[in-house]
């Protein structure tokens, strides 16, 4: 069914002050310019010079006086004026076009008094000839002119741009701050303002070549587009005041060969500043928009062209819906395809259409209610909106639960059978919407729903109120960074599915740092002082977090899951903090969830972020497998580390687990003898190497361990090695560890009688031969190797001649 244009009458202007002033303005000259204040309470006519008085007139609706300003014959009056968006109270400025501005304010006292009063172009010889205010922010362009000479083609890039910004000031409210000089050697621009980019558009007075081209500067993202939309071209460049960023235009073009083809310049009756971009109107009767990035697409083509630049015509949107009067003709056209959807004749040609309000404010909640937009005249404040047609017949809310959730239960459902809303009203398993139902249906008192609701209406009255300050622009790196704390902390209120999941993804790819500091909140995480973690959150909220099963790679669509989110966003933060983290979460869980649940153990998801294997980063992947407590885990780690021959880390990691494990410490241990035995490296950790000899292990079993890690030898023996050889096990070297499991075994009757004499034998040791030369005699006294053979010893030595 066709939708019908309205025009709801808001106000018939008698509940402004000086009313009847308002609407002789209003109807007696066509050109005032007119201005409404962010809040909506007060209203600028500001007539042009020359024309009688009073120039200037403020209506204030509701308490309130207002202000009105004459200026003589022979003085000039201002060349325009702003309402200023400033929170404490309403403030007003005026600009000349020699440079001196004036800022009123009013809140404070009866009627508006006069706050700063200051020089724009205190060197003289310069005038204004355009100025904007966005966003808290004064932004003029003034031509600076050499006295004494005549005109020079020079003259045409003689202006410049400058900005000053909106500073609190103490009772004031507030002030002017310091000159920024954004654009230097610059063509004369028309400067006009949306709600969050400044556009500088071409006059009739730029000079031939440059005069189809135009900038946007947007102060939120530091940067300054260069369009041309008659060749469909823009350039982005870094424009910050804050960091003292300023451009030369001719410089700024000379960069930019391809914007200085030969083009005719943009012939446009009418501008208008928009949320969604600038406006433009040519003679022919198209509409365009300017986006904020550079790019221009036609809207729609009225069905009337302006004649000359005499006619008045007024732009504006609302809801997806372009409106403009010419005349005294309103067209309706949608914004998307430019078809005209209603054509109304007024009863007046002189109507101005107002800017959009301050969202959250008293006037603004009221039209984002009703969904319009405001245009005044002589006759009253009226709204253009569109009126839902009297036939049609919505459903109640009670209807819309069911069907929705109709939809849900079917998604999650396994049977082939259709869900129907009737029988979600009488099964009474499904008991979410039945409840939903009975408290739209008032079956809940409205104390109880409130005590119920009061915490997420708190929570949301403060996300609309973040909203506000984002539009407004007022410290917008914070506003993100809270905004984004906000909404991880509320999707960790939901189940965390299929949307919900893929909005907390994009969350963490665009502010990590802000998604995780919501969930240090949540988890209510500390460092302990032992470079671990500790957590004080309920289970319910880790059985969020690890109650998901891990694939062990990305879905499809790129979204991970919460723990490998969180994985990812810590070691891309904070690597060092992840194996903790990783500790930390093994040590949680519940029947069904957490490190005893089902699926991929927790180290492995988190191995999973660092990528395959073979490029994780060593180091983290070390970590994640010594702490996981896992004994397959913990032996590759073990092993890493003995390729490294990173020696006394392999020994901590074996004497780090607890006497729950000796099957683990006993693999270690077996692990490390066995380098122990074929080279000479671990020398130096024979101490630890013996804490970790495991306590049931007798003698004989470590000599017959070392007798299978020791290499064979294809030659007998030797008592030194050969030159850059690996000097062999010796006794000694095991007299230690054979010390260490006779401690811990005790005698074990016949087992050591083998080795007594070497383990407990405090005798004197044999005699050693003289190192001189040996007589005959001598010699003939001390018998050959070949007949050396210790009497109960079983060994034999034999001559290697």
């Amino acid at each position: 069914m066709k939708r019908a244009a309205t025009l709801r009458l808001l106000s018939d202007l008698s509940n402004f002050s000086g009313a009847a002033r308002l609407r002789e303005l209003l109807a007696a000259d066509p050109a005032v310019r007119v201005r409404c204040s962010p809040d909506g309470r007060r209203l600028l006519l500001l007539r042009p010079p020359g024309a009688p008085a009073p120039q200037l007139l403020v209506a204030v609706r509701g308490p309130g006086e207002e202000l009105e300003r004459t200026w003589p014959e022979g003085q000039p009056s201002p060349l325009d004026a702003f309402f200023l968006p400033w929170p404490v109270r309403s403030a007003l400025v005026l600009v000349w076009e020699s440079g001196l501005a004036e800022v009123w304010g009013a809140g404070v006292g009866p009627g508006w008094r006069l706050l700063q009063s200051t020089e724009l172009c205190p060197g003289g010889g310069s005038r204004v000839v355009a100025v904007a205010a966005p966003r808290g922010r004064l932004v003029w362009c003034e031509k600076r002119q050499a006295e004494g000479r005549p005109l020079q083609p020079s003259d045409a890039f003689s202006h410049c741009v400058c900005v000053r910004t909106l500073e609190p000031s103490g009772e004031t409210g507030t002030n002017l701050g310091r000159t920024h000089i954004l654009l230097h050697h610059c063509p004369p621009f028309r400067l006009l303002a949306s709600p969050k980019d400044l556009f500088l558009v071409p006059t009739s007075t730029t000079w031939p070549g440059v005069d189809h081209i135009q900038l946007i500067w947007r102060p939120g993202k530091g940067k300054v587009i260069v369009a041309a939309p008659s060749l469909s071209l823009s350039h982005s460049k870094s424009l910050n005041p804050g960091r003292g960023d300023t451009w030369d235009f001719r410089t700024l073009l000379r960069g930019l060969p391809g914007l200085l083809s030969p083009r005719q310049p943009l012939t446009v009756h009418t501008w208008a500043p928009t949320p969604q971009g600038l406006l433009l109107l040519d003679f022919r009767g198209t509409v365009s928009l300017v986006q904020s990035h550079g790019g221009t697409r036609v809207v729609g083509t009225l069905q009337e062209a302006p004649v000359g630049l005499e006619g008045s015509a007024a732009l504006g949107t609302f809801q997806g819906t372009l409106a403009c009067v010419l005349g005294s003709t309103l067209e309706l056209l949608d914004m998307g395809s430019g078809q005209l959807l209603e054509r109304k004749v007024l009863s007046t040609d002189r109507v101005h259409l107002l800017e959009p309000l301050t969202p959250g404010t008293k006037f603004g909640k009221e039209m984002e209610t009703r969904g319009g937009l405001q245009l005044l005249s002589a006759l009253g404040l009226f709204q253009v909106g569109w009126e839902t047609p009297q036939g049609l017949e919505l459903p109640s809310a009670e209807d819309l639960v069911f069907e929705e959730a109709c939809e849900y239960y079917q998604r999650r459902s396994l049977r082939g059978a259709q869900l129907t809303p009737e029988e979600l009203r009488h099964n009474s398993i499904f008991r979410a919407p039945q409840a939903l139902a009975s408290i739209l249906q008032g079956h809940v008192s409205p104390s109880t729903l409130l005590t119920t609701l009061r915490a997420e209406l708190w929570d949301y009255r403060g996300l609309e109120q973040l909203k506000a300050q984002l539009v407004a622009g007022d410290n917008e790196e914070a506003g993100w960074t809270e905004l984004a704390e906000q909404e991880v902390a509320r999707l960790l209120r939901t189940e965390l599915m299929g949307d919900q999941l893929a909005q907390l993804n994009t969350i963490f790819q665009a502010l990590p740092t802000a998604a995780w500091g919501a969930i240090l909140r949540a988890l209510q995480l500390q460092p302990d002082g032992n470079s671990r973690l500790r957590s004080q959150a309920p289970p319910d909220v880790w059985k969020k977090i690890l109650g998901a099963t891990g694939v062990g790679k990305e879905s499809p669509n790129g979204v991970l899951p919460l723990f490998e989110l969180l994985c990812q966003c810590l070691y891309q933060l904070e690597p060092q903090w992840l194996p903790p983290f990783v500790e930390l979460a093994q040590q949680q869980g519940g029947p069904g969830w957490g490190a005893g649940g089902p699926g991929l153990p927790l180290y492995r998801r988190a191995l999973t972020v660092l990528g395959e294997e073979g490029t994780r980063p060593e180091a983290l992947e070390l970590e994640l497998l010594l702490g996981s407590g896992r004994p397959k885990a913990v032996l590759q780690a073990v092993g890493q580390l003995v390729q490294k021959q990173q020696w006394e880390r392999a020994l901590e990691a074996g004497l780090a687990l607890g006497p729950s494990s000796p099957l683990l410490r006993s693999e270690i241990f077996k692990l490390l003898l066995a380098e122990f035995a074929r080279h000479r490296q671990l020398d130096a950790y024979l101490p630890l190497l013996c804490r970790l000899c495991p306590p049931d292990l007798a003698p004989a079993e470590l000599l017959l361990l070392l007798q299978t890690y020791l290499p064979d030898g294809m030659e007998p023996p030797t008592p030194f090695p050969e030159p850059g050889g690996e000097p062999p096990l010796t006794v000694g070297l095991l007299r230690t560890l054979l010390e260490q499991t006779g401690a811990q075994g005790g005698h074990l009757g016949t087992v050591l009688s083998l080795y007594e004499d070497i383990l407990w034998d405090s005798g004197t040791p044999p005699p050693t031969p003289p190192r001189g030369p040996m007589t005959t005699f001598q010699a003939s006294e001390y018998p050959g190797p070949e007949t050396w053979a210790p009497s109960e010893q079983g060994f034999c030595v034999t001559d290697t001649g």
